[in-house]
């Protein structure tokens, strides 16, 4: 019996796939406890009509990540913060900052989970960070820690 997978299935497959199940097992187990539809016309229809919104979807935030990442070329991030002795920070400069601090400047949102610091800022200086934006783009960051 083909069967439409509705969630994934360990030993069977990934969600939206088609597989071929015996009638048994998708009668008593798949279909009882909605892991799959029986593959009739109108449910590979949907499947169909589901998989093109998602590869549309995917295309769409691909485009943004690219257009996202051209915008950080762009953009300078200035964060100021208290000083102590030799030029280096009380603390240091956190991605969560960073991420705040570009929001407020230039309004565009990065989660701070995006950014990429090999170690944290604790001294004044231009850093250029990374940013992760998905889809394998990553775009790169320039922030400028000056003193308060």
């Amino acid at each position: 019996m083909k069967v439409i997978l509705l969630q994934d299935v360990k030993g069977q497959g990934k969600k939206g796939q088609l597989i071929e199940a015996s009638d048994g097992y998708a009668r008593n187990f798949l279909l009882p406890r909605k892991l799959a539809a029986a593959a009739t016309a109108e449910n590979l229809n949907t499947m169909k009509q589901q998989e093109k919104a998602r590869l549309a979807q995917e295309a769409a935030e691909r485009a943004a990540a690219l257009e996202m990442a051209e915008k950080l070329k762009e953009c300078t991030v200035k964060i100021a913060a208290k000083a102590g002795n030799g030029g280096k920070l009380f603390g240091s400069v956190t991605s969560k900052e960073i991420s705040d601090a570009l929001k407020a400047q230039f309004g565009l949102d990065i989660a701070k989970t995006k950014l990429v610091l090999p170690d944290p800022i604790k001294a004044f200086g231009g850093y250029q960070v990374k940013c992760k934006l998905g889809y394998e783009i990553s775009g790169t960051l320039n922030v400028v820690v000056a003193e308060e």
